[in-house]
């Protein structure tokens, strides 16, 4: 059934990236950086965007690696879940 469900409403994105600050209680800031060439002098160029994310078990620190996805609003600017920690500081 759960398959099902995430079938017929999309697939939701997936990022990784380094949690930045773990100071709120259950959430942390996690800051994804991509990569791309420059339309015009095709240079390659790195921006990042932080996001804010779910973390239920509040255990994350800064600068673990976490893989991020989307999900329902938790609060006004929470849109994003924490699925797992890839590496840490531990």
């Amino acid at each position: 059934m759960q398959n099902q469900a995430e079938a017929t409403r999309g697939q939701r994105r997936e990022k990784e990236g380094t949690v930045l600050s773990d100071k709120m209680e259950k959430t942390v800031v996690v800051n994804v950086n991509r990569t791309f060439a420059h339309p015009k002098y095709n240079k390659v160029i790195t921006r990042g965007k932080k996001y804010y994310a779910h973390d239920e078990s509040n255990t994350l620190q800064t600068g673990d690696k976490v893989l991020i996805k989307e999900c329902r609003p938790y609060s006004k600017s929470k849109r994003w879940n924490v699925v797992k920690k890839l590496e840490g500081t531990n």
